[in-house]
């Protein structure tokens, strides 16, 4: 089994569902879950085939809570979703690491003028959108959680 890749080339992403469908208290509860996307748009397929172990995830609940819940890892690289027949979509395997300590609400985080750049903040219909170290950064601060030395962040 390969190693994670080390924090330097590590991607961090953002990864949206609907609370009333897919609740990321489900993740923690089993641990590790298949991902499979709920709506197999070309852009979200594409950020999905982008990822790989060792990645983290910011899970977001879409609406009505529409706020960062909690910090996921991806587990398993991207590969064919075994239930679609046509072998188009594409799944990812992922782990819980930990809940945020304080959820950060859409409107905080489009307040924040340091995270003007992040495209989900600009289209939230993005189901898995890609986040520059500096946001992903921003937005653990945002919910309470800093580096400190020794303990660099998740």
């Amino acid at each position: 089994m390969k190693t994670p890749p080390p924090a330097a080339k590590r991607r961090y992403w953002l990864l949206s569902a609907d609370p009333h469908h897919y609740h990321w208290d489900t993740l923690f509860v089993k641990g590790k879950e298949l991902y499979r996307l709920p709506n197999a748009r070309p852009e979200n397929l594409r950020q999905l085939k982008q990822t790989h172990r060792g990645d983290r995830l910011l899970c977001y609940h879409a609406a009505p809570e529409r706020a960062l819940y909690a910090i996921a890892e991806v587990f398993r690289d991207p590969y064919p979703d075994p239930l679609d027949p046509e072998r188009k979509n594409m799944v990812v395997d992922i782990r819980s690491l930990e809940r945020l300590p304080r959820q950060v609400k859409l409107e905080e985080m489009r307040e924040n003028r340091a995270l003007r750049k992040v495209k989900f903040l600009k289209n939230v219909r993005l189901t898995i959108s890609g986040l520059e170290q500096d946001d992903y950064v921003e937005i653990l601060r945002m919910a309470g959680i800093v580096a400190q030395p020794g303990f660099p962040l998740p």
